[in-house]
């Protein structure tokens, strides 16, 4: 994501870096390929000129600390406008009610925009934050939406309210009754979209509002439509009322238009973004963490929290008693590889550590990583668990299973058998892991 609008930001920044001084020269060249830039990532012009013009009004009065570099301090001025513009004073919290209540969301968005797949996304996001969420099936118009929506919310456990009939608020009441005589506390209500915008929609829209009255109308747009998705965001915002967007699509997104006009355009933030294609692939708009990895500085925080997802206390414990006692098996070592996959793969890591289009995939090894990975799948369990049965027959059994040959069969076994021994010498000395604990800044 911001692929185009980051590379542009690095190599201003790169160019400003180091200076002992600064003039205005210096500033006036950087404002105009920032204003490039950001005209480039198709970013609204109104927003492009507030943003070029207080940056520049900061800069230039901004007075030089001694001991700060001059590029950085350029840098934080463009960082905190940045954040600003993508609505970091603005809350993203969704605004729920407690669990003696029902909170309605209602979804709107023209077809296509991702609607249901973010409905069913959010529901389990808010699932796993211990709601109990309910799914309205309102969009009576495009042919199998209901039944998408079914499939989606067995998919990520959700039940899924659905009716025969063809008037969406009486689905949206009958609905809402049932949520609160089941006890539910959420309700994510999927609406019909259209091709395009018309009095209709609009009509349908506001009747079910009218209904169920939502705590949130979340508008769901495409990020690739860049500065269209604004304008039709806007559109509704001005003849139904939108509480904040959701921009699906937004991992394919290179440019970031639409997310940095959205706040100022239309007055209402940006409050999650659809980063994948996995039901689990939905994150929570930080405009300062967004800020961050447009300006090539990452997103340490997002990698974090991704990985805490993926591994909890007690497995963490458990594999450094593994570590500690040698016990590590290839099993163990298949579970991390998998880990990093779901945390969405080598490419989204590199991307929140700043360091994407720094690091190639050929330093990371990754064709040997996944090699090793099809090569351990091959094994049975009990070749995971004690590698030190797989003899020349079993080597030549696994190779053909996983299409490799038994040369890096041998290399991978021999790779992990090292592995285990520095692992095992890593979890026995606490200096070195209170320095690394250290230099991680825990």
């Amino acid at each position: 994501m911001f692929e185009t609008l980051s590379e542009k930001f690095t190599g201003i920044i790169r160019s400003l870096s180091g200076k002992s001084k600064i003039s205005e020269k210096n500033i006036s060249d950087a404002i105009e390929e920032i204003k490039n830039a950001l005209l480039d990532a198709d970013v609204n012009i109104r927003v492009v000129r507030r943003f070029v013009n207080q940056t520049a009004e900061e800069a230039m009065g901004t007075k030089v600390l001694s001991s700060v570099d001059p590029g950085q301090q350029f840098v934080k001025i463009v960082y905190d406008r940045m954040v600003k513009a993508l609505g970091g004073d603005v809350s993203q919290d969704l605004a729920l009610k407690g669990p003696d209540t029902v909170s309605v969301i209602l979804m709107e968005g023209l077809q296509g925009s991702g609607k249901t797949t973010t409905a069913a996304k959010l529901a389990l996001r808010l699932q796993k934050q211990g709601r109990r969420v309910l799914l309205a099936a309102c969009d009576t118009i495009r042919p199998a939406a209901v039944d998408q929506l079914k499939v989606l919310g067995s998919q990520v456990g959700c039940p899924v309210h659905s009716e025969e009939i063809k008037d969406p608020v009486r689905i949206a009441k009958s609905a809402l009754v049932r949520a609160k005589v089941e006890h539910y506390d959420t309700l994510i209500v999927d609406t019909s979209g259209r091709m395009f915008l018309d009095d209709e929609l609009m009509d349908e829209l506001g009747r079910i509002a009218s209904a169920v009255e939502p705590v949130e109308k979340l508008f769901v747009s495409d990020a690739m439509t860049g500065q269209n998705a604004v304008n039709i965001a806007r559109e509704f915002n001005e003849k139904v009322g939108i509480t904040g967007v959701v921009l699906s699509k937004f991992d394919s997104d290179t440019r970031g238009g639409a997310a940095m006009s959205i706040m100022s355009i239309v007055g209402q933030p940006v409050k999650f973004i659809g980063t994948g294609e996995k039901m689990t692939d939905i994150e929570v708009f930080h405009p300062d963490r967004i800020a961050s990895r447009i300006l090539g500085m990452g997103d340490i925080v997002t990698l974090v929290e991704k990985a805490q997802e993926q591994f909890d206390e007690k497995q963490a414990l458990r594999l450094q008693e593994k570590m500690e006692k040698r016990t590590f098996d290839l099993q163990d070592y298949l579970d991390q590889l998998e880990s990093m996959t779901r945390m969405g793969g080598a490419d989204k890591i590199l991307d929140m550590m700043g360091m994407k289009g720094q690091v190639s995939e050929d330093d990371m090894h990754l064709d040997e990583l996944r090699r090793e990975k099809y090569i351990i799948q091959s094994m049975t369990r009990d070749e995971r668990v004690n590698y030190m049965i797989i003899g020349p027959s079993r080597r030549k059994r696994i190779a053909k299973g996983s299409g490799t040959y038994v040369s890096d069969v041998n290399r991978l076994l021999k790779k992990f058998e090292k592995l285990r021994l520095q692992m095992s010498k890593v979890s026995k000395n606490k200096k070195y892991q209170a320095a690394l604990m250290k230099q991680m800044g825990m």
